[in-house]
């Protein structure tokens, strides 16, 4: 339950340079999440918040509770980062959770496509969104996001979709655009629509 202490040259600064970690990692047999989070260093709270973000938005959301570990990893994560912790710190429970390299790497295949248009097209936009005390705040959306994931596990979807607003609110961090942020935030909102369509199509 220690804090992660393997060494990192940088920090990653494009979508690309997070895949193209995974995608090493991807080689082996299977591959934890402490493992995941230790390839990018102690201190890398965005790219620990991106990973579980981009992994829920890939077809591996579809392994039974993999949403709610990486929601509540998301939360951990995100917590931390309100609180101002130098280092990511991650339960040993979370920490030893871990997927088949094969999995890992066809789910990269997928989410390639987002990164790509991700890192395409950011900019330096509302810079004033990312910085705080705004930044804050949507962290606090990113926590909030986290926390639902586990709860909407079985409502198809929906994980995703959260997983999609965390992914671009992490681009914002990342970036510094502030676009990216509301966009986040507006994906963030329209989450809690797809239950209620749901039920109102059962009822």
């Amino acid at each position: 339950m220690g804090e992660l202490e393997l060494p990192r040259d940088r920090d990653p600064i494009t979508i690309r340079e997070i895949l193209a970690r995974l995608e090493v990692l991807s080689q082996r047999e299977r591959v934890s999440l402490g493992d995941i989070l230790e390839s990018f260093g102690q201190a890398s709270f965005v790219p620990a918040l991106m990973l579980p973000a981009l992994l829920v938005f890939s077809p591996l959301s579809g392994i039974p509770l993999f949403s709610s570990i990486c929601g509540l990893t998301i939360a951990v994560v995100s917590a931390q980062m309100l609180v101002r912790r130098r280092y990511v710190w991650l339960p040993r429970g979370l920490r030893k959770r871990a997927v088949a390299g094969g999995r890992l790497r066809a789910a990269l295949t997928r989410i390639a496509r987002i990164g790509q248009w991700i890192d395409r097209n950011t900019g330096t936009r509302l810079r004033l969104l990312t910085v705080q005390p705004m930044a804050s705040l949507f962290t606090l959306i990113c926590l909030c996001a986290g926390l639902a994931m586990p709860f909407l596990e079985l409502v198809p979807f929906s994980s995703s979709v959260l997983g999609l607003s965390v992914v671009l609110i992490s681009a914002a961090f990342l970036t510094r655009d502030g676009l990216f942020a509301l966009a986040g935030l507006g994906v963030f909102a329209i989450a809690p629509m797809i239950p209620l369509a749901l039920w109102i199509g059962l009822v």
